[in-house]
């Protein structure tokens, strides 16, 4: 079922509110918005009018919170603080991981040793990182000082903003590509060996057990998904999820690691020469990052499953 317009509303506001104080604001709030609602329903306005001169009127939900929770805000002002969460937010989710991943495969091409890789990481992470908090917020802090376009930055706040939440489980839009992903790979594995080419482009030699022990795990995979779409996202969806994410990921990138998952026939991918190695070393990247992502963003979902609080859709509304 969509979500309401009130119910967008409280969920935003209340998703910064501790989990001890949210049962009784949720009250709290709704009531005083329906009460809000009904009275201008009554003076003859619609209803739907109603709701959104009344949340106008509550203005922006995040300020509300903060008003609920009596949180200080000292640094930077409360005109230009929602910005400037938003845009730390985004530096630090979307930002800094493509920093890192970029430094971590240029690496990677140096030097395969994983000592080496692992300490860029550390060391790219805490560098970048704290330049990008540190001149975003002294950015922050001049702009709120100087009084140089504040207004603007701020920005007034209408229903508009607020975002869209994703059900806790598997819409049935979701499911299809979910079960359909799994099964492309099987038959794309399958169909390599016989079909695209004269020469597979996979080694023949695993089908004694790497290639058919993937048949198998990408068809767990479409069971699963077929799992959260009746059950929703848990914490046993989520386990299950890892499990199955690096029984995928791990074997994929020690036989890419080993040079053992390109067949040394195929033309160009002979043992020793550079395309295989460049070749191998996309796979690896490619198979750990796609499964950190997976099991961190199943994870994320889970739990706020658990919490109450549905995961945003990603470009609606404000953060």
């Amino acid at each position: 079922m969509t979500a309401t317009l009130i119910d967008r509303y409280v969920t935003t506001a209340l998703r910064r509110i501790p989990e001890s104080q949210r049962a009784d604001l949720d009250r709290e709030l709704r009531a005083s918005i329906e009460d809000a609602v009904e009275a201008r329903v009554d003076a003859g306005d619609t209803r739907e009018a109603a709701i959104e001169r009344t949340l106008l009127e509550l203005g922006d939900p995040d300020r509300l919170a903060d008003r609920y929770t009596d949180r200080p805000r000292h640094l930077i002002g409360p005109e230009v603080y929602p910005a400037w969460r938003r845009l730390m937010i985004m530096l630090y989710t979307v930002v800094l991981p493509i920093v890192v991943t970029v430094t971590t495969v240029l690496r990677l091409i140096e030097s395969p040793a994983i000592g080496p890789v692992i300490g860029g990481i550390v060391t790219t992470t805490l560098s970048v990182g704290t330049h990008l908090g540190f001149w975003a917020t002294a950015t922050f802090a001049v702009i709120e000082r100087v009084d140089v376009g504040r207004r603007a930055l701020a920005g007034p706040w209408t229903p508009a903003d607020l975002p869209k939440y994703e059900p806790d489980r598997l819409a049935t839009s979701q499911l299809v590509p979910n079960v359909a992903w799994p099964v492309l790979l099987i038959a794309g594995l399958v169909l390599q060996q016989f079909t695209f080419t004269d020469v597979p482009v996979l080694d023949p030699a695993n089908w004694s057990f790497w290639w058919p022990y993937l048949i198998v795990v990408l068809v767990l995979e479409a069971a699963w998904a077929l799992w959260v779409f009746r059950a929703g996202y848990t914490r046993a969806t989520a386990a299950a999820n890892a499990v199955l994410a690096l029984a995928v990921a791990v074997p994929v990138v020690w036989l890419a690691y080993r040079g053992e998952i390109f067949n040394p026939a195929f033309p160009g991918l002979a043992p020793g020469g550079e395309p295989l190695y460049w070749a191998s070393l996309a796979v690896m990247a490619t198979f750990a990052i796609a499964a950190v992502w997976d099991i961190v963003e199943i994870a994320v979902r889970a739990e706020r499953a658990r919490r109450g609080l549905p995961a945003r859709i990603a470009g609606t509304g404000r953060i």
